[in-house]
């Protein structure tokens, strides 16, 4: 079997299955190991798989550049954004995480909330001006310019003086097994300190985020309030996210 065959076989059992197990896969050609862990090295370098031990799962597109999230599954970050700015209430404090689906959550808020948003990202404190009744805080520090939104140290000790009602959290991956994750060290260590400043955290999961993984973990599923998903997922994708115990709501 050529390597392209052998490398569409995998990603054919990756969107299949949900995962590679390398060793099922070397029995079921009769190869070495060796060879299909070459292929998944190789595959995972040209960004179509995330390699973990024994095989591989879906690697997110969410470590796209910005302006090519911005174009992903628009309709449904709308929706999501939605139904997260329908649960705040007036007088809450709510740090609202950086990236495309967050922004469609700060555009979505109702007119005349009384609220104070805290965030990290320039982007999405610009989504927040039309709203005159929200107290915009800005978290000062490093720009990591893929996602537009402050790191290092300088963030991480701003944080530690907010106190937030709820945190809705942007990741690149949410996986039953893999835990949120996302594409950089820093920016994981942020949302994980973000996170333990809120009493509940929201994951705003697009439908492109369901079941992939990223390189570097934020937090397991478990540290979540809840999610907010796409109403047209299909129910399979989410069952893993189910049976962990996962709160899901249908935007």
């Amino acid at each position: 079997m050529l390597t392209s065959e052998r490398k569409r076989l995998i990603l054919d059992r990756l969107g299949r299955d949900g995962r590679v197990v390398a060793k099922a896969v070397s029995q079921e050609l009769g190869l070495s190991e060796d060879t299909i862990r070459r292929d998944l090295r190789e595959l995972a370098a040209e960004g179509k798989l995330q390699r973990v031990h024994g095989g591989a799962l879906p690697a997110s597109p969410g470590i796209a550049d910005f302006a090519t999230r911005e174009a992903i599954a628009t309709e449904g970050k709308r929706a999501i954004g939605r139904a997260g700015a329908a649960m705040i209430e007036d007088g809450q404090v709510v740090i609202l995480d950086g990236g495309t689906t967050a922004q469609e959550l700060a555009r979505q808020l109702r007119p005349g909330l009384r609220a104070t948003i805290v965030t990290h990202s320039p982007s999405t404190a610009m989504a927040l001006m039309p709203h005159q009744g929200v107290e915009v805080i800005i978290i000062g520090g490093r720009l990591f310019r893929h996602s537009i939104v402050t790191v290092g140290a300088i963030a991480a000790e701003a944080i530690q003086r907010i106190r937030a009602d709820l945190y809705f959290l942007g990741v690149t991956g949410i996986h039953a097994e893999a835990g949120l994750t996302t594409g950089d060290i820093e920016e994981a260590a942020i949302k994980r300190a973000l996170m333990a400043q809120a009493a509940e955290t929201i994951a705003l999961a697009s439908s492109e985020k369901i079941g992939a993984v990223s390189p570097f973990l934020v937090a397991p599923v478990t540290a979540l309030a809840g999610m907010i998903v796409e109403s047209g997922l299909p129910e399979e994708r989410l069952e893993p996210l189910a049976a962990a115990g996962m709160a899901v709501t249908r935007a």
